[in-house]
């Protein structure tokens, strides 16, 4: 047990996160807990919903797990940072017509940077997360790869991670299903941990309505905006929309238009207020840009790579070729592919392992 190195474990008060901790406490961690405050739920939500990761009850729960299992617990206000890099973000990709990645970011630009420095701060040779992936050395790089679970993998949320984060991080729960996170729970007599609802939404918006949340950020939204026309690709107009950020790719309820057959958004126009409406086979395509790309198993994406492409998170992939195009790279799918969506993240796989990502344009 001794000499094992100081770990940093975010703890949001889940069940993920607080086995994470089990577990490396079991391996002879010296732990350290730490709860972000990324934003403030109470201010926004209802009591009913307030079940985001960093909500009081949520700390209140990371905080005793930390008071049982004889560790430090510290709480991390990062309210003005996630403003600034997140929510900011948020609302201005949907007023540019995109559908934003806030987890992507999330990770990317605030949690690693702000655990590193805290790390730092308290002599913390690592930091550890509950999320379901793994990493490992290999050929003088830190290779992100995909969880055990195929039904819980978060490597698609993680691709922007640098070489640097990587080389501090652990991920406790990257060799195990849910189902076994589970039975640890409650076989450490956390019955009620592991009975906590699942979430599946953006941690700042607790019941998922993001048009609600524009309204809440940009009081003035309809005012600004107002209706816009629906048309088809050559033009014509079928339809009023309630305003184009209220809208995404693929989307197919909620338009309010009837057309005897299934409609879908196709593309959306945030400079005419127009979106375009189409058939699902007017979804698909054979290519993608993306911009910003972070590189993962290779220091340089090799020219022409086979790889396996998820272009949203439940997305099971799709086989491509990817090209250099200047900062850009290219992806020609072997199928077609639906629904790509601007602002949305597209990762690369070989196997199971990232060869990097970024965002589609």
């Amino acid at each position: 047990m001794e000499g094992k190195a100081r770990v940093l474990v975010a703890m949001s008060g889940g069940i993920d996160s607080t086995v994470a901790a089990i577990l490396l406490q079991e391996q002879g961690y010296d732990l350290v807990g730490i709860t972000m405050k990324t934003y403030d739920y109470e201010a926004t939500v209802s009591k009913d919903s307030q079940s985001g990761c960093c909500s009081l009850d949520s700390i209140n729960d990371a905080r005793m797990v930390a008071v049982n299992m004889g560790f430090p617990h510290f709480v991390l206000d990062l309210r003005n940072e996630f403003e600034e890099h997140i929510i900011s973000d948020f609302t201005d990709e949907y007023m540019h017509g995109r559908t934003p990645n806030p987890c992507v970011l999330c990770n990317t630009h605030v949690k690693w940077s702000a655990l590193l420095k805290k790390a730092d701060q308290l002599q913390c040779q690592y930091i550890a997360t509950g999320h379901y992936a793994n990493v490992r050395f290999e050929n003088n790089r830190y290779v992100l790869s995909k969880g055990k679970d195929e039904n819980k993998d978060q490597s698609y949320v993680l691709w922007g991670l640098s070489q640097e984060n990587l080389s501090r991080t652990l991920f406790p729960l990257g060799s195990y299903s849910k189902d076994k996170i589970r039975e640890i729970a409650r076989a450490h007599g956390l019955n009620e941990i592991a009975g906590k609802r699942e979430s599946y939404e953006i941690c700042f918006v607790p019941d998922n309505n993001y048009r609600d949340f524009l309204r809440f950020r940009i009081p003035d939204i309809d005012e600004k905006i107002g209706e816009g026309d629906f048309v088809f690709s050559d033009g014509k107009v079928i339809g009023k929309h309630k305003g184009y950020p209220y809208y995404t790719i693929g989307q197919r309820k909620g338009l309010g238009i009837a057309l005897g057959y299934p409609a879908f958004v196709t593309k959306i126009d945030a400079i005419e207020n127009k979106v375009y409406i189409g058939t699902k086979d007017e979804l698909l395509s054979h290519s993608l840009f993306l911009k910003d790309f972070n590189p993962g198993k290779y220091a340089v994406l090799p020219e022409n790579a086979h790889v396996l492409a998820k272009i949203r998170y439940k997305d099971k992939g799709t086989f491509a070729s990817a090209s250099h195009h200047e900062d850009r790279i290219q992806l020609l799918f072997e199928e077609s592919v639906t629904a790509i969506t601007p602002g949305q993240s597209a990762v690369l796989f070989e196997g199971d392992d990232v060869l990097g990502g970024g965002f589609i344009i």
